[in-house]
């Protein structure tokens, strides 16, 4: 059986191959999460309305294997767009995935544009 992990790259702008579109701006919340589903992945949307940026990472926190990262509090750390999981308490940087509090792996990231107030998530799969 396929790890679930396994299911979960990030994605640069410069790879994306197909941009979803996942809804409108007013369909997310402002500081907070929204999971959108596209093929095998759950995805996590982020509008940091204090950055005026839009971020979206697997849903899937590595740690205990599940899907609640769109559940989770964001912040900053230093600057760096975090996510914190709401069952584990691990901050994951929005900007590349990392763990910023433990000896985790990365989650997966992806670029996000906003056109004609349509967001879009970039992939490559």
């Amino acid at each position: 059986m396929q790890n679930v992990l396994d299911n979960y790259e990030s994605v640069m702008e410069e790879q994306v191959t197909y941009w979803y579109p996942c809804g409108y701006v007013d369909d997310f919340p402002e500081n907070a999460g929204a999971c959108v589903k596209y093929k095998h992945a759950q995805i996590a949307v982020f509008y940091f309305a204090r950055m005026g940026k839009w971020y979206a990472c697997q849903n899937l926190c590595p740690h205990k294997v599940e899907m609640v990262l769109s559940r989770g509090m964001i912040g900053d750390a230093t600057g760096i767009a975090k996510v914190a999981c709401p069952m584990h308490k691990h901050n994951f940087s929005l900007e590349d995935g990392a763990c910023l509090t433990a000896e985790l792996p990365a989650i997966a990231t992806y670029p996000v544009r906003v056109e004609n107030q349509q967001v879009f998530v970039g992939f490559n799969f």
